[in-house]
């Protein structure tokens, strides 16, 4: 498969799932969740979490992460990366408009409560309904 058809088809899957399955570490085992709100732009992904969740305690102890997209045809992309807190207003914003569901849980977009974690890419591969391999996602 070319380079370009398999960067198409893991953006059609990122598209199409909208609770994607984030893995973190804690201590020697690793923790998955679906989560929600996530923006996505390429293969870079912002996951938005409370200061007081364990998922912000783990990351903050290893921001090793990796995100799991499926469709509804199983297709999945897999974005293994590092999960990195940003300050920037801009993202928090961008993600904050986007979301009403946020304002369920913070008072604004300055709330402290609110972490926004954007999911730096280093690896990224798309599998084909249930296959048995993965194609590498040129980033």
């Amino acid at each position: 498969m070319s380079n370009e058809h398999v960067s198409d088809l893991a953006l059609a899957v990122l598209r199409k799932c909208h609770f994607p399955h984030l893995a973190t570490v804690e201590g020697d085992a690793p923790r998955v969740r679906p989560v929600s709100p996530v923006w996505v732009d390429g293969f870079t992904a912002w996951v938005a979490s409370l200061s007081s969740s364990g998922k912000t305690e783990q990351i903050r102890a290893n921001d090793k992460v990796e995100l799991c997209f499926m469709a509804d045809d199983h297709a999945q992309v897999r974005i293994a990366g590092r999960a990195v807190e940003t300050t920037d207003r801009d993202k928090r914003l961008n993600v904050w408009n986007r979301y009403e569901l946020l304002a369920r849980y913070f008072e604004s977009v300055d709330d402290p409560k609110f972490v926004l974690y954007e999911i730096r890419p280093e690896r990224v591969r798309y599998c084909k309904e249930w296959g048995l391999g993965y194609e590498e996602v040129p980033l």
